[in-house]
């Protein structure tokens, strides 16, 4: 399981977050458009971020174990609003490219894994999201 995240404002810029995961330290901010320095990537470009390295760490390791030869795999996500029965809602599109030698049955195999990634399935229901105040 993942380890906790700390985010919290580093006062270097309007909107600059010094994040900590684990032991991994960055910086999240938001686009020079939107107020911010752009000093990082922004809240969204991380959720994007996690969804592609989901998806190709599951199609790694089920190629893996299968000992298919598959040689990269690239995930490039966008994110945008679209309208849904006049409802602006999140779309995310995931665009996965599989190098390799790979028959038509495997790829189309993988692309059902990849929408069976933890981070996939996770974003495609509903969260349960808590938020609590203290001090």
């Amino acid at each position: 399981m993942s380890s906790t995240v700390i985010v919290k404002e580093n006062g270097q810029g309007r909107y600059q977050q010094a994040v900590q995961a684990g032991k991994h330290h960055y910086l999240a901010d938001e686009p020079v458009a939107m107020g911010g320095a752009d000093a990082g990537p922004a809240p969204f470009d991380f959720v994007l971020s996690g969804l592609g390295a989901c998806t190709s760490m599951t199609l790694r390791m089920y190629a893996e174990r299968k000992e298919w030869p598959l040689r990269q795999v690239i995930v490039e996500l966008t994110h945008q609003k679209i309208d849904v029965d006049g409802s602006k809602r999140d779309c995310i599109q995931r665009q996965i490219t599989l190098e390799g030698d790979l028959s038509s049955e495997q790829r189309e195999r993988l692309l059902e894994i990849a929408n069976k990634c933890p981070v996939h399935r996770a974003l495609a229901q509903s969260f349960l999201l808590e938020c609590h105040l203290t001090g």
